[in-house]
């Protein structure tokens, strides 16, 4: 199967926003990247060549064969929906979806780790006062 990977530059008040789309077969994989300003092409093309290996992809969304259709397009009319998608201003919903669910997934990440130290930090509070409950009985 091919790999496509795909990089959306917007604007999202008050920075801009990068988003790669990895498809890999049916699943689609996405990460989001903020640069602040508004970046030059060339700092677009240091920053793939530096920091791709590092981007943080999230969980792999499956996409339906219908969905996915992976066929070569003449180059005019891949330049023309290439600009059809530079002028539209939403993100597509599939990126959306896959945004949202690492953003879920690292969300329950949080909270299983914060339930699990404040678990720890109660037990370790409850075998200090069990030790000064029999410390204070042993006797003179």
């Amino acid at each position: 199967m091919d790999s496509i990977i795909k990089l959306t530059i917007l604007f999202n008040e008050p920075f801009w926003v990068g988003i790669f789309e990895a498809m890999d077969g049916y699943e689609l994989k996405v990460c989001k990247v903020t640069f602040g300003a508004e970046p030059r092409d060339e700092e677009v093309h240091e920053f793939i060549l530096m920091n791709f290996y590092r981007l943080n992809f999230s969980g792999s969304v499956r996409l339906e064969k219908t969905e996915l259709a992976l066929k070569k397009k003449n180059p005019k009319r891949l330049q023309r929906s290439i600009k059809k998608e530079i002028s539209a201003k939403e993100i597509g919903t599939k990126a959306q979806i896959a945004m949202k669910l690492q953003h879920d997934q690292l969300k329950q990440e949080r909270k299983e780790k914060t339930k699990e130290q404040k678990l720890q930090e109660e037990e370790r509070k409850f075998n200090i006062r069990q030790r000064k409950k029999l410390d204070k009985h042993k006797g003179h």
